[in-house]
């Protein structure tokens, strides 16, 4: 970290530098070095201006969040500094380029003139991690570009453009080329008044805009941050420094809050789980630049649109000609929609499409450097695939498989190298889910492990190693969840009850509506096969009578819901009335079942299952399960995932509520986690297993 300092004549220019993000940190004194050296150039009767830019390849990225995460008062060295910088008698001129962003553009907007560079982009990103911008920037932005404005890029958490910037009165200026040598310049040419962001008069527009935004607050929402966002602009006043109070308190209630430890426990998990551990720095990962893809259907599909848009040229292997036709024709059109939509520019598209190669024999993939099998759930048809991928592809090009819950062992044993198998699990849409579950085999090399890692994050994935067990992790946890959501069915629930009460505890979608989304049909054809390999586990056989009907979800226009325009969801009194003629049938008498009780089986299923998983080794640490339940199966951001929402509740009540439970009906399926027994013994919590 540093601050270097040049004269320009009169003119002063600090360079702050730390880190890839030049990160404003407080605990490494990097704040108070930036504080130290504007006023040593303020006390500088030589110096008549001060012009601060950011070193590398930009301005600043932000305040160091985890500085704050035990004392939110510690972000007074920052505030303190940049009211510094505000009340200079000199003034003061932010050269941005790059990003600046949460911190870093409170520092921007503590200046007097502020040029930015073309390309530059200009954000609050706090909302995302429930928290409010807590240095000043809910009381300096919609001084500079009013209300309205201010609070759309605050409230979206979306960055602006320099050019947007320029348009709102954010920036003063927007150059082309060298942003120091344009802000020398504007010192040069006569030099400007002092001109502080925090003495420009309220703007006109505050309560209108701040009106307009409470009206589209979500009622009930997890996360206050919005919210609090509000109320610190609705305190804007001609008293900079009560607004300033206001902003500073409320800050420290959202660092206090669930939603906001549970969002920044996502924001910090992503990092961790992309870190393997046991493995040496040495390894590193082999250059990938061909991809094959074995299967046209809808995931090879998917997963084929996802490496296009990564840059990656991609063959795609379907011996059905038709399939194959199809499959070429549904990535055009995805493709095409993107320039439609204008996310992407026409020439973008045709290289894309230019780099997608269809071909109707595996022999197609003997120079690829991976290849993705996409085919049928069936360890026969894996056999055929994975045999002759073994003799064409040339000896150090990795081969992937898809599978969601075959034996990956058992695959990898039909290649003569079984180091060079590995998972890659992607979830449907596969262009849209963020989710990779990696598996590592047995046999898997740890480079061809580092490898897929840094290629899930080259096609913009979250990436999870897993190991090898029926379901992996994902997959064997939503299996416990769904155990109880059909038990519930039979027991007194109904299907909008189940899923309205997850909904509102923060899933995107419940339970019910989920497997109709994703098809029935798999659910029956898992169920089927544990039958026969775990019959001492049942299910309830209401879910399967409904299959039994042929309803298969929305693909039938008919599952546990009716979808008459093909998408959305309607009780059926049909099924209510199939629920409750099964619960007589096989003696059980009906209970009035509560939300809690809902919620409470439903999440604690995910946890248990989810601390034996660790304990077995089958996941590195609890927030891989979180990260793998926040990015592939709809679980709320603010609530952290299982694992950490069960730290927020306390390991000992949890194990009381499973144990409860366990004495209970099924009993069998509510046997604790010795980990989770172990912990809450101890005291201690699954964080600890995160480091």
């Amino acid at each position: 970290m540093s601050v270097t300092k040049e004269a320009a004549g009169a003119v002063t220019v600090l360079r702050i530098g730390n880190g890839p993000v030049n990160a404003l940190s407080v605990g490494n004194g990097f704040v108070t070095e930036i504080g130290d050296a504007f006023a040593a150039a303020e006390a500088d009767q030589d110096c008549a201006a001060i012009v601060i830019a950011g070193e590398g390849r930009m301005f600043c990225g932000g305040a160091d969040i985890g500085d704050f995460d035990g004392d939110p008062a510690s972000l007074d060295t920052l505030r303190n500094m940049q009211l510094g910088v505000e009340n200079s008698g000199k003034p003061v001129i932010m050269a941005i380029h790059g990003v600046a962003l949460g911190g870093g553009l409170e520092l921007a907007m503590a200046g007097h003139y502020r040029i930015a560079q073309a390309g530059t982009k200009l954000g609050m990103p706090e909302v995302t991690l429930g928290l409010l911008p807590g240095g000043g920037g809910t009381q300096r932005l919609p001084r500079l570009t009013g209300a309205a404005a201010a609070l759309d890029m605050m409230l979206s958490g979306k960055p602006v453009s320099a050019e947007r910037a320029l348009e709102i009165g954010l920036v003063d200026k927007v150059v082309e080329g060298d942003v120091v040598a344009a802000a020398l310049a504007l010192a040069a040419e006569a030099l400007p008044p002092v001109r502080p962001s925090g003495a420009l008069p309220v703007p006109a527009d505050k309560a209108e805009a701040v009106e307009a935004a409470r009206a589209k607050l979500r009622p009930g929402a997890l996360s206050q941050a919005p919210a609090r966002i509000v109320d610190c602009v609705a305190a804007l006043s001609d008293d900079l420094a009560s607004g300033l109070a206001v902003e500073a308190r409320l800050f420290g209630e959202l660092m206090a809050s669930e939603a906001s430890r549970g969002l920044r426990h996502v924001f910090f998990g992503e990092r961790k789980v992309a870190r393997i551990p046991g493995l040496s720095s040495d390894v590193r990962p082999r250059p990938i630049a061909r991809v094959g893809v074995v299967g046209g259907g809808l995931m090879g599909t998917g997963i084929t649109i996802a490496l296009l848009n990564a840059g990656l040229s991609v063959t795609m292997v379907e011996l059905r000609e038709e399939a194959l036709a199809k499959a070429g024709a549904t990535i055009a059109k995805t493709i095409q929609r993107d320039v439609d939509k204008g996310r992407i520019a026409q020439d973008k598209a045709d290289a894309r499409l230019a780099a997608f190669t269809p071909a109707g024999s595996l022999d197609a993939l003997g120079d690829v450097d991976l290849v993705i099998e996409a085919v049928f759930e069936d360890i026969g048809v894996k056999e055929e695939v994975f045999t002759a991928l073994d003799r064409i592809t040339k000896p150090e090009a990795i081969l992937a498989s898809n599978t969601s819950t075959l034996d990956l062992d058992a695959i990898a044993a039909f290649v003569s190298d079984p180091s060079r198998v590995v998972g890659l699990h992607f979830f449907s849409p596969a262009n849209i889910m963020r989710l990779l579950e990696v598996v590592r085999g047995k046999a898997t090399a740890p480079e061809v492990l580092v490898t897929a890692m840094d290629f899930a994050k080259r096609i913009g994935k979250v990436g999870v190693v897993a190991g090898v067990c029926d379901g992996f992790i994902g997959n064997r946890i939503f299996e416990e969840y769904l155990r109880q959501a059909w038990f519930l069915l039979e027991e007194g629930a109904l299907p909008q009850q189940v899923d309205a009460a997850m909904e509102a505890w923060g899933m995107a979608m419940g339970p019910c509506r989920t497997m109709d989304l994703a098809g029935q049909d798999i659910g029956w054809a898992v169920r089927k096969r544990r039958a026969v390999e775990q019959p001492d586990r049942p299910y309830s056989g209401v879910i399967d009578r409904i299959c039994e009907m042929g309803r298969f979800g929305q693909k039938t226009g008919k599952g546990i819901y009716l979808y008459p325009d093909g998408r959305t969801a309607e009780p059926d009194p049909e099924i209510d009335r199939l629920i409750i003629e099964y619960s007589a049938e096989i003696g059980l008498e009906r209970r009035t079942i509560s939300d809690e009780e809902i919620v409470s089986r439903c999440v604690l299923a995910m946890v248990n299952e989810g601390a034996h998983i660790v304990g077995e080794g089958i996941a590195y640490r609890p927030v891989d399960v979180d990260m793998i339940y926040l990015y592939g199966y709809g679980f709320p951001r603010e609530r952290g995932g299982p694992m950490f929402h069960a730290d927020v509740i306390g390991l000992p009540a949890v194990l009381e509520s499973i144990r409860t439970y366990a004495a209970g009906r099924h009993g069998w399926a509510w046997e604790p986690a010795p980990l989770l027994v172990d912990l809450a013994a101890r005291g201690e919590t699954f964080e600890i297993l995160n480091a």
